[in-house]
């Protein structure tokens, strides 16, 4: 406690502050506080003890005190009780009050969820919380800050690297589509004689995504990205080539090829990226030697020891790296694939193959198919 003195109960729960109050005045002058609440004097009741239980005003005296700016008597939100305002309160939440009830949460409850707004009431006013003050992908707004337009980050398609395809506007963390298109990212032009979800559902096949979430799918055709390159293929771009090298980009080691994005080692070579040769000529002390990280741990105790290199969990995907140190789950994520399947993740970093940038690779700086 920074404030001996200050606080006091059996759990040090009580402190003066936390009664409530009446024209600036704890209790209204009129009461002393007792662990958040007030304890009003003879004479005197209400939550901050502002009303008298004799009043010896008249009534046109008492409602006059009662008016507001706009000469409304409590700002048709409470009645008036010899010269002080009582605010409504049915509902029990006192979400009326204020000197003349001027002030009103109810203003900020969201019509659809029932709860008040996803920010800061103040006086019958929203004040958002804007998370991402940069302005990247926009701000928290709306009478009820109901719209947040980082749900754009879902309608955004990081190939034509605009929101809703291009070919439409996102308000409120939905697309509003222009004429022709439509679907949740505006992705279906309306000429196509499929619906939107037969479209998908030929374009996403066996896989998990819709082209296997590395390419566009329009009228139940899946075109890949990246533009123009040859290692992304198939009828739903299931093919990735580019899983086939390695950071310097040397396909499966230099000992192997590369089929449908899977290594097809050379004799004598193992490993995802055939990096790891079957015959060694180090002795089982040298290898462990090299494969101990700066605790004295083996492959840190997720893989095995096999010449001076250390082979990962196979149990454990995203256990990777040099010691078997990191964990692609740390990797970011975009439409549920890490890096977007558009880069390697490198020890919890996404490194973003040429054409793509971003926290998880899914923005596209290239240029569009021809």
């Amino acid at each position: 406690v920074t404030e001996p003195g200050t606080y006091f109960g059996p759990l040090c729960e009580c402190h003066e502050w936390v009664c409530e109050t009446y024209d600036g005045s704890t209790c209204a002058g009129h009461g002393t506080c007792d662990c958040g609440k007030c304890r009003c004097d003879a004479g005197w009741s209400g939550d901050a003890c502002q009303y008298p239980t004799n009043c010896n005003l008249t009534r046109k005296k008492s409602n006059q005190m009662c008016k507001n700016s706009q000469d409304v008597i409590c700002s048709n939100a409470g009645t008036c009780h010899c010269g002080r305002c009582k605010c409504d309160d049915s509902d029990g939440n006192g979400l009326v009050y204020g000197k003349f009830c001027e002030c009103d949460d109810r203003e900020c409850i969201d019509d659809e969820t029932e709860e008040i707004c996803g920010g800061t009431c103040v006086c019958g006013e929203c004040s958002c919380h804007d998370v991402d003050p940069t302005g990247d992908w926009g701000d928290i707004h709306g009478d009820t800050c109901e719209c947040d337009e980082r749900d754009c980050r879902a309608v955004y398609d990081r190939y034509s690297d605009d929101f809703c395809s291009g070919h439409g506007q996102c308000n409120c963390g939905r697309c509003d589509c222009k004429a022709g298109w439509y679907g949740k990212k505006c992705e279906h032009p309306r000429s196509c004689l499929l619906s939107a979800e037969e479209s998908i559902r030929k374009c996403q096949g066996g896989a998990e995504l819709p082209c296997s979430g590395r390419g566009k799918c329009e009228c139940g055709k899946c075109t890949c990205y990246p533009p123009g390159d040859r290692r992304v293929y198939g009828k739903t771009c299931e093919c990735d080539d580019r899983r086939c090298e390695d950071l310097d980009g040397v396909v499966c080691g230099g000992h192997g090829t590369c089929s449908c994005g899977h290594c097809v080692c050379e004799r004598g070579w193992f490993g995802t990226l055939c990096q790891h040769p079957r015959k060694c000529n180090m002795t089982e002390e040298q290898s462990r030697s090299l494969c101990e990280s700066a605790d004295g741990i083996l492959c840190s105790g997720k893989g095995s020891c096999h010449c001076g290199k250390c082979i990962c969990s196979a149990e454990e995907w995203y256990v990777s790296g040099e010691f078997c140190d990191c964990d692609d789950r740390d990797c970011d994520k975009h439409d549920g694939l890490i890096c977007t399947g558009n880069g390697i993740c490198s020890c919890g970093n996404c490194e973003c193959w040429d054409g793509w940038n971003g926290n998880a690779c899914e923005i596209w700086l290239g240029t569009e198919y021809p």
